[in-house]
């Protein structure tokens, strides 16, 4: 009794805040649900009073039903309500410009790729087949695939297919013929893999721009197509807020004017590629800021990827001696960019896998960021670790992992690594315990969107099978609420944008998700059936009945 009367209390303080009255009117009541808040102020609710796209009152259904009167009332019948997930890492434009390409994930062989490409209508009359997805490591025959593979079907079209973490190409004699690539191009921070002093038709890291720069560029009516398909993806998967990890600056104005429009709700945290043009114009024009759209970031690749051998070590490969993988990004240009990105004001977002790229990314951020607190300057992806790095993680220099990849990779990682360097790899609970928060994506299209999937990764280190039994490195799980607070508010955090999301609280946007079951406590096995039955943005459905 006693805290009710607290409760009410505190409930009529707001509403004096605010200038309530009992009564007053509102947009939306959502009541007899069982809201998980995400703010230690009151972990749970069961109703949200939302008015203007905000949360003005939360609490129990007695006293919000009583205190407001409401335009439109929901009563959830104790469904389980979160935040509008945030995801942290992802590729959201190319989700949608793959939708209208065929899908080679999931593909068993080379042979599968092909039989899928000759048999996608829209590609009988292309005039360059590009697609991706593929990933050697999941065939029967885990070697690379030739330009020969393609050539026998595909002699005069250009072909361009994707590995699926988005670090290597394979394509066909006439995609290399007409990007002059030939077994004399040496491009720093790649590889033309060669046999016989002739490319093979594998392209790992910086050489694939040569191919990318002869592929035509999608229509205007594409652009806005693949982002409105992927929004409609997010949605149906409770995702409110995306991070975009690298934009051209025409996609990001692309994005603001269709969110102008109200063609767009989804909310975007825009990272700017790392082009020279896009620097100039973003670093020169400041910080930019709308209630959908944040730019206040750039995304740097610093090396490649581990499936690839990309990645950049500071050791050798376990599985290839003398192959240390390469930077993409060397340490100099990370740190003359560094150097204008807090000039400017700009958050660095540096792409690092390897042990080596990790170091050296490290390195950076601390001697530049000794000069100014609160940037919060992220690692994308953090992979491989020092054991003596870990303590240069804070909430300055934030950790932003996708725990998908550890379950995708774990069937091969030490294979890469060997069984010493392994032990400092997807080390989530470590990176947690050092730097006091970690933000979780999945980086959509590489994995797959769904953030059930992250939350099972995150907290199981398991497949969908359900291996292995005790989890992959089982010490390296995250506890059901530090993943679900990885998802959301500390998202929000890594983004400068606590204030307003990542938890439901009073004076935060309504952006909220209703689930069937509750991933706090709900069967392990059953997380990955977890599914949204409705998603807010800002008090409006945006997807479900």
């Amino acid at each position: 009794m006693k805290s009710k009367q607290i409760f009410i209390a505190t409930l009529s303080l707001v509403m004096a805040l605010q200038g309530c009255k009992p009564e007053h009117q509102v947009d939306l009541l959502v009541y007899n649900a069982k809201v998980l808040t995400i703010d230690s102020a009151m972990p749970q609710a069961q109703a949200m009073a939302i008015n203007n796209g905000q949360i003005v009152g939360i609490g129990s259904s007695e006293v919000l039903t009583q205190n407001f009167s409401a335009q439109n009332s929901i009563d959830l019948k104790g469904q389980i309500v979160l935040p509008g997930l945030i995801d942290a890492h992802t590729h959201f434009y190319a989700l949608g410009l793959g939708m209208q390409q065929v899908d080679l994930v999931g593909t068993t062989s080379k042979e599968e790729v092909i039989e899928r490409l000759r048999t996608f209508a829209p590609y009988k009359d292309a005039n360059y087949i590009v697609a991706r997805g593929w990933d050697q490591n999941d065939w029967s025959d885990p070697s690379y695939p030739t330009k020969e593979d393609l050539d026998v079907y595909f002699p005069d079209t250009p072909v361009a297919l994707s590995r699926v973490d988005g670090h290597a190409l394979w394509v066909n004699s006439a995609a290399l013929k007409l990007a002059n690539i030939t077994a004399d191009l040496v491009m720093e921070g790649g590889l033309v893999i060669l046999e016989n002093g002739a490319p093979t038709g594998i392209l790992i890291d910086t050489p694939c721009e040569k191919i990318f720069k002869t592929i035509p560029a999608p229509t205007k009516n594409e652009q806005i197509q693949a982002l409105l398909q992927a929004q409609e993806v997010c949605f149906s998967f409770g995702l409110t807020t995306v991070n975009e990890a690298g934009l051209d600056r025409s996609i990001i104005e692309l994005i603001d004017s269709l969110q102008q429009a109200d063609l767009m709700s989804i909310k975007v945290y825009a990272m700017a590629e790392n082009t020279p043009k896009n620097i100039d114009y973003f670093l020169k024009k400041g910080p930019y800021k709308t209630p959908r759209l944040s730019v206040r970031s750039i995304k740097v690749y610093g090396d490649g990827a581990l499936g690839s051998r990309g990645a950049a070590l500071r050791r050798p490969y376990w599985d290839q001696p003398h192959h240390y993988g390469a930077m993409i990004t060397d340490e100099s240009a990370l740190m003359n960019l560094a150097q204008r990105a807090l000039k400017a004001g700009f958050q660095m977002n540096t792409h690092a896998i390897g042990d080596s790229a990790n170091v050296t990314v490290l390195r950076v951020y601390k001697e530049v960021l000794a000069q100014k607190e609160d940037m919060r300057w992220k690692i994308e992806h953090a992979q491989v670790i020092p054991e003596d790095y870990f303590d240069d993680f804070s909430n300055n220099i934030i950790p932003s992992v996708q725990p998908t990849h550890a379950t995708s990779d774990m069937y091969w990682a030490q294979d890469r690594l060997g069984p010493d360097r392994i032990q400092g790899a997807y080390a989530y609970q470590t990176l947690l315990e050092r730097a006091g928060l970690i933000a979780l994506g999945t980086d959509f299209p590489v994995e797959k969107v769904n953030p059930m999937l992250t939350f099972y990764a995150a907290v199981a280190r398991k497949d969908l099978n359900e291996f292995p039994e005790n989890g992959f490195m089982p010490d390296q799980m995250l506890s059901r609420l530090d993943a679900i607070k990885g998802m959301t508010i500390w998202a929000a955090y890594s983004n400068f944008e606590e204030a307003e999301k990542g938890s439901l609280s009073v004076g935060k946007s309504a952006d909220f998700v209703v689930l069937d079951r509750n991933p706090l406590s709900c069967p392990e096995n059953e997380i990955p059936q977890i599914k949204v039955l409705q998603t807010y943005v800002q008090g409006q459905k945006v997807f479900g009945l």
